[in-house]
């Protein structure tokens, strides 16, 4: 990745974007579909902590579909529940989280909350 490229990043609120980059988690689950697919930084605090690659999206599931594979999303059906609001969810699913060894500042789309257009500055 060299500095100055655009690049698409995903906004995930911690500890889930750590999980990502770390592997732990491989789906990540969201309100809609993306018809976005390959490498992803993955943002946090407002910097590229690692990328990850989406390679599909599943769905729609209920909160309590989900449930039975916590072990790919990492949060509870208390939380599924409460994110969905009645409304049904999609898993968007990462394979080869890398993490970075240490965040990259970012220069981010003002505003930006699921994806932001994002320049690393190194």
């Amino acid at each position: 990745m060299m500095a100055g490229e655009k690049k698409k990043g995903l906004i995930v609120r911690e500890p889930f974007a750590s999980l990502i980059v770390e592997g732990k988690k491989v789906w990540e689950i969201r309100k809609s579909r993306t018809k976005t697919r390959g490498e992803i930084l993955i943002l946090s605090n407002g910097k590229a902590i690692g990328k990850a690659e989406l390679v599909e999206v599943l769905g729609p599931f209920t909160p309590e579909e989900l449930a039975e594979h916590e072990d790919k999303h990492r949060v509870s059906i208390e939380f599924l529940r409460e994110y969905s609001n009645g409304k049904p969810l999609y898993a968007w699913v990462l394979r080869n989280g890398k993490k970075f060894k240490k965040p990259k500042d970012v220069e981010m789309t003002r505003g930006a909350q699921i994806w932001a257009k994002v320049v690393v500055k190194e």
